[in-house]
């Protein structure tokens, strides 16, 4: 019994899934064979030469705005500090350190500044006593050892008077202002010497803050 003659389209329509299909299955196994970039994440593809590339590029610009961007940070800090110091130099408010700045400290600074301290000549005084206590003469040591007490005792007696003071004089002028930590600020600035002190002062001896 003849059989019934397959139609054409149907032939032309399998080759062509055929092909289809065998080209897909070239391209999977040309992808398998590709080696992949070990910064590609995974389940990804590999990225292209060109796409790495300015990947890279851009990594690359990154690091360098990281770089400018710390020395404009080491400049700005660098600017800062020699505000810093030169608002210590002439008493700039705008630019001085925390613990400096404000009226009350300003005024503590000055009373300070205004009176003649003991305290400030306590480093050359103790530079002298130490000297007098090395020499092997028992009258000297002795003489040593009384001016170490004496010294003592003035600086003790000046700072407790400079304290009482300044604080009665801040609750006078300052009343609604934080006074907190102005008197030791001004004890502490007493024991150094009248040209070694930051900030400068800006009264003379004797001149009412």
């Amino acid at each position: 019994m003849p059989r019934d003659p397959v139609p054409l389209g149907f032939v032309f329509r399998s080759r062509a899934k055929e092909e289809k299909a065998a080209g897909a299955a070239q391209a999977q196994l040309t992808d398998s064979k590709q080696p992949r970039d070990p910064q590609a994440p995974k389940g990804r593809p590999t990225p292209k030469r060109s796409e790495a590339q300015s990947q890279r590029r851009s990594v690359a610009n990154t690091s360098m705005t990281r770089k400018e961007a710390a020395k404009r940070q080491r400049e700005e800090r660098r600017a800062a500090l020699e505000r810093q110091r030169k608002a210590l130099a002439g008493g700039d408010e705008r630019y001085l350190p925390a613990r400096d700045k404000g009226p009350v400290r300003r005024f503590a600074r000055d009373f300070v500044d205004s009176r003649f301290n003991i305290a400030e000549y306590f480093l050359p005084m103790a530079v002298v006593i130490l000297v007098l206590s090395m020499v092997r003469v028992p009258a000297l040591q002795s003489i040593a050892l009384l001016l170490w007490l004496v010294v003592i005792v003035l600086i003790v007696l000046d700072s407790f008077v400079t304290g009482f003071r300044l604080k009665k004089r801040l609750a006078e002028r300052f009343p609604d202002e934080n006074r907190r930590g102005a008197v030791a600020y001004a004890l502490m600035r007493s024991l150094q010497m009248r040209r070694l002190r930051l900030p400068k002062p800006q009264v003379k001896r004797g001149e009412r803050p």
